[in-house]
C-alpha cells in the first residue's frame, strides 16, 4: 500500500502547505449537470448528461417521471400534529442542519419540506446511501443469471496483467456486498491515480474474507465495476429500463471515476421522492406496479444481518448493502452526514432526510429524533379522523420552516422572520431579483440592502446604520489576498469531487442598486455572489465546469474591537456542507481586510475522517511520513489552518472608493 499511502500523504501535505490547482493524482475532468428545477424537454443538455441518449432529438421515447401522490397524514392514519412536531425537533437541532425531509405511507406523500434555503424537492448529494441501489443491481444481475454471489471478483478481471490476484483469490462477490472483503485498498486510493481496479486487486488483504466487517466504498465501487464487465454498461445505464424508467426516476445525477466506471458507493445526487420510492420498493418485496424489479427473495436475504458493524456505527448489523434497524424489520439505506431512506415493514412508512449534520454514520442525533418520532410506543392505526387543526398547524410549520409565511414571528434555530430571496447565474449578468419568501437558516433580514427598518424590529440599530452606511462605501472595492490557498467550495467537496481550488486571489465588492455583491477571484474565475441580509439569494457558480447552487445569507456588525465585520453564510443547496466567512475590515479607511474561512460539517467530522482512513494513531507509513516532515504537533496546527484558513489582503491602489470609511461608520 506504499503508492497510495505515499499519495495520500503528499495531498493532505499539499493542502497543508497552501498549494493549490491540480493536488490530486488522479485526473479531475468536469461532469456535475446543473438541477433542473422541472424536468428537461428533449435536447435538454442536463439530460443528455443524466441518460447519454435520453433526451436527443432522435431518441427514443422519454420516459416520464412519476410523482407519488399527496394524502392528508390522518388519511394514511398518522397525526399531523406529529408530523409537526417531527419537523420543528428537526429545525431545533442546531447540529442536525437538516436540510429536506419527507414522509411517505401507504404509498402516500404525507409530510414534505425544505428548511430554508434549501428547496425542497431539489436533489441532493446520497454520499454512501446509494450503496443500497448498487445492492439492487446484484440482486437483477443474479435473477439473470450472470451473477453468483460465490463468483470470485478476480475472475471478472482476468483480462488484466494484474499482480497479486493469488491473494486476492477467496474474495467474493458476497464479501463485497456484506463489507467483508477484507481488502486493504480504501477510499483513499482513489487519490492514487486513475485505475481503481487495479489498485483494488493489487492491494492486497488485511484480514481473512468473510470475517470481519470493515466498511469500505471500494466493495461497492468493485460491485459497480462488475456490473459493468458483465454487461457493457455503466450502473446507470443497466439501471434505466430495470429501475429508473419503472420508477419514473428522471432527475438524477452518478458520477464516473476517471475509467468511466460508476462510482457506487457515492456520487449519486438523488431527490428525496425519488429516494422513497426505492424504500417503497423494497418495503413491496421488490415489486412495482405489477412487475417483479428485484427478486422476493434478493430483497429477504438483503434486509437480513449477515455481518456486525461497530456498535459507533450500528448497533443491529449490516445487510447487502444496507443497514438493519432498530424496530423490528426495519432498515436503512444510510449515507454519511444526514442522508437516510429509513423503512418500517410492519406500518408500511418510508422517512426520508437529507442534511448537513456531523456525523458519519446512522447512530446520530438525527436518527434519535426519526427514532423517537416513529418508532418508540408508537403503533399508527390504518386511518385517523381528519383534524382540521392539527393539517392546519402542519402547513403553517412547513410554511415557516420553508420561509414561506407570514404575519406572526416565526420559529428557526434562533427565530424566523420575513423576507425575499433572489437567485442569479453567478456571471457578470444583471440579478433576476426577488424571488419566494426563503428562510435563511443563520440570520436575519431581507435580500441584498432592500430591509424595511421596520419589519426588522429586533436588529440592533446601529448594524441597522453600519449596513446601510458602510457596504456601500465597498462598492468597487478590491483587496488584494496576501494567502490565497482557500477556495470557495469546501474543503470536504473539493476531496470527494477531487475538484480543487485555485485560491482566491482577490476579494472584491459591488452594488447594484441596493444589493451588494461579493467578487470572488478564484485563479483565472470571477465568481459573484449577492449578499441576503436574511433570506438566502441564490446564484449557480461552475467549479471547473461543474455547477452548484448556492444560497449566500449574510449579516454585518460590529465585533468585539469595533471591527466592521460582513459574516457570510454559503450553503451549497445540492451538498451537505457550508462555507462559512467573515470579512473582517481593519484600518481608518478599511484599507486592510482578514477573511477568516470556515466549513460545516467541519473540523471534527474531516478529523474523525482522518482518525478513521488515515491511521492517525501513527502506526502506518502515512502519518510516519507526516511526522517525518513537520512532526505532529506540526501536523496538527497545519491541519487547523487547512480547515479554518485565515487570509489578509490590502486594499489595491485602484480599488479606492468614495463612501463612509470604516471609522466613521455609525458605532
Amino acid at each position: 500500500m506504499a503508492k497510495t499511502d505515499i499519495a495520500v500523504a503528499e495531498l493532505i501535505w499539499n493542502l497543508m502547505t497552501g498549494k493549490t490547482g491540480n493536488v490530486s493524482r488522479t485526473d479531475f475532468f468536469p461532469q456535475k449537470p446543473a438541477f433542473e428545477d422541472a424536468v428537461p424537454a428533449r435536447g435538454a443538455s442536463a439530460g443528455e448528461d443524466v441518460f447519454p441518449d435520453a433526451f436527443t432529438e432522435n431518441s427514443p421515447e422519454i420516459f416520464p417521471e412519476i410523482s407519488l401522490p399527496r394524502a392528508t397524514p390522518e388519511s394514511q392514519g398518522i397525526s399531523s400534529v406529529r408530523l409537526a412536531r417531527f419537523l420543528k425537533e428537526l429545525a431545533a437541532k442546531e447540529s442536525t442542519d437538516i436540510h429536506q425531509a419527507l414522509v411517505v405511507r401507504n404509498g402516500f406523500v404525507i409530510c414534505e419540506c425544505g428548511f430554508a434555503p434549501y428547496k425542497r424537492g431539489m436533489w441532493h448529494a446520497s454520499y454512501s446511501m446509494c450503496k443500497s441501489i448498487v445492492g439492487m443491481a446484484v440482486g437483477m444481475l443474479v435473477a439473470e443469471e450472470k451473477l453468483k454471489l460465490t463468483d470470485r471478483v478476480t475472475d471478472f478481471f482476468r483480462k488484466r496483467s494484474l499482480r497479486n490476484l493469488l491473494r486476492m483469490r477467496d474474495v467474493t462477490v458476497e464479501h463485497l456486498l456484506t463489507m467483508t472483503s477484507g481488502v486493504s485498498f480504501r477510499e483513499t486510493g482513489i487519490i492514487a491515480g486513475n485505475d481503481w481496479v487495479k489498485g483494488f486487486l493489487e492491494a492486497g488483504l488485511d484480514g481473512t474474507p468473510g470475517k470481519d466487517f470493515e466498511y469500505n466504498s471500494m466493495n461497492t465501487y468493485m460491485l459497480s465495476a462488475i456490473v459493468t464487465e458483465l454487461t457493457g454498461e455503466t450502473l446507470t445505464e443497466y439501471l434505466r429500463p430495470r429501475l429508473w424508467e419503472p420508477l419514473g426516476i428522471r432527475r438524477i445525477f452518478w458520477e464516473v471515476c476517471p475509467m468511466g466506471i460508476t462510482k457506487g458507493g457515492w456520487g449519486l445526487f438523488l431527490r428525496p421522492e425519488d429516494a422513497a420510492k426505492l424504500g417503497m420498493l423494497y418495503l413491496q418485496k421488490g415489486r412495482w406496479n405489477g412487475r417483479q424489479l428485484v427478486p422476493a427473495e434478493w430483497v429477504e436475504a438483503s434486509c437480513r444481518p449477515s455481518a456486525q458493524a461497530p456498535e459507533v456505527m450500528s448497533t443491529h448489523g449490516y445487510g447487502y448493502q444496507l443497514w438493519m434497524g432498530s424496530r423490528e424489520g426495519s432498515f436503512n439505506y444510510n449515507g454519511m452526514l444526514g442522508q437516510n431512506v429509513v423503512a418500517y415493514p410492519d406500518m408500511n412508512l418510508v422517512v426520508v432526510t437529507n442534511a448537513g449534520s456531523h456525523d458519519l454514520f446512522q447512530n446520530c442525533e438525527l436518527m434519535g429524533i426519526v427514532k423517537k418520532s416513529f418508532e418508540t410506543d408508537f403503533e399508527p392505526p390504518l386511518i385517523l379522523p381528519e383534524d382540521a387543526a392539527g393539517y392546519g398547524l402542519l402547513c403553517r410549520t412547513v410554511e415557516e420552516l420553508e420561509g414561506r409565511g407570514g404575519g406572526l414571528a416565526k420559529i428557526r434555530q434562533g427565530g424566523w422572520t420575513d423576507g425575499r430571496s433572489g437567485r442569479n447565474t453567478g456571471s457578470r449578468a444583471s440579478f433576476r431579483g426577488p424571488r419566494r419568501l426563503r428562510r435563511s437558516g443563520r440570520g436575519i433580514g431581507e435580500t441584498g440592502l432592500e430591509m424595511e427598518r421596520g419589519m426588522d424590529r429586533k436588529a440592533d440599530c446601529g448594524d441597522i446604520l453600519l449596513r446601510e452606511c458602510f457596504l456601500p462605501s465597498l462598492n468597487g472595492r478590491i483587496y488584494e489576498m496576501e494567502q490565497k490557498q482557500a477556495g470557495l467550495m469546501p474543503l470536504l467537496m473539493q476531496v470527494l469531487h477531487n475538484n480543487y481550488t485555485e485560491g482566491i486571489r482577490s476579494i472584491g465588492f459591488e452594488m447594484r442598486g441596493r444589493t451588494l455583491y461579493l467578487r470572488l477571484f478564484e485563479g483565472e474565475e470571477e465568481r459573484l455572489l449577492p449578499a441576503g441580509f436574511g433570506q438566502g439569494a441564490e446564484t449557480e457558480i461552475s467549479f471547473g465546469g461543474e455547477l452548484y447552487r448556492i444560497s449566500t445569507t449574510a449579516e454585518c456588525r460590529r465585533d468585539e474591537n469595533g471591527r466592521p465585520v460582513l459574516k457570510l453564510d454559503i450553503a451549497f443547496l445540492e451538498e451537505a456542507c457550508r462555507r462559512r466567512l467573515n470579512l473582517y475590515f481593519e484600518g481608518e479607511k478599511a484599507e486592510r481586510l482578514e477573511a477568516v474561512w470556515d466549513e460545516t460539517p467541519g473540523r471534527d467530522v474531516i478529523l474523525e475522517g482522518l482518525d478513521a482512513f488515515l491511521d492517525t494513531e501513527g502506526k502506518g507509513f502515512l502519518m510516519n511520513a507526516l511526522k517525518e516532515r513537520g512532526g505532529m504537533e506540526v501536523f496538527q496546527i497545519l491541519a487547523e489552518h487547512t480547515i479554518r484558513p485565515v487570509c489578509r489582503g490590502r486594499l489595491q491602489a485602484d480599488g479606492e472608493a468614495e463612501g463612509c470609511p470604516a471609522s466613521d461608520a455609525p458605532a
